[in-house]
């Protein structure tokens, strides 16, 4: 899969669409064309940013980790091999995050909770217990929130940005991965999760 494209950023271009109007203004139509071509050619590689963050891909084998599920009990990404595994990364101040999470617990969680098949593990990155209870209470979220502490385990999937959906198969191969929040993405989610878990 090819790497995940950044969004156009707009407020920039502006920039670059003045300076094409100086310059064919400047050099009396002569050149317009030339120039404009140039100045499109430099727009569509502006927006062609590759993301850097991200450090798996899909159709590789996700990375092994401990985590505990509760405080005092402490399992293995491996032991959850046979099954659709959902892995969430988030925070409780992010609000993209906030937007997302109440759609996993009732798109994915209450729909697939009961299924064998299927695991959802939601980490917060760099909060503690004391940060993550609360929340979770809060929210009403019945699905495993757990902390992640100095990123441990998000540094292995990426070095920043959330919120982050990774879906593994029943052999730990990575499937699914979305940065931040949008419709289009958590749609192509459920349409996976679908499919996955019939």
């Amino acid at each position: 899969m090819p790497a995940r494209i950044a969004p156009i950023k707009w407020y920039s271009n502006g920039i670059i669409f003045r300076r094409c109007f100086y310059l064919a203004e400047k050099h009396q139509m002569k050149k317009l064309s030339a120039i404009l071509l140039l100045c499109f050619a430099t727009l569509f590689s502006n927006a062609q940013q590759i993301d850097t963050t991200t450090r798996t891909k899909v159709g590789d084998l996700s990375p092994n980790f401990s985590f505990n599920i509760s405080k005092n009990k402490v399992v293995n990404l491996s032991d959850y091999k046979g099954k659709i595994v959902v892995l969430d990364f988030f925070a409780t101040w992010c609000p993209p995050c906030r937007m997302e999470l109440p759609r996993v617990q009732k798109e994915i969680w209450e729909k697939y909770e009961a299924n064998p098949k299927f695991a959802l593990f939601a980490f917060d990155r760099e909060e503690n217990w004391d940060k993550v209870l609360p929340f979770q209470q809060k929210n009403h979220f019945t699905f495993p929130m757990v902390p992640d502490m100095g990123r441990v385990i998000f540094s292995l999937y990426a070095s920043q940005s959330i919120p982050r959906l990774i879906v593994l198969d029943e052999k730990g191969k990575i499937i699914y991965q979305s940065i931040g929040y949008t419709e289009k993405d958590f749609s192509e989610l459920l349409a996976l999760l679908a499919d996955r878990l019939k």
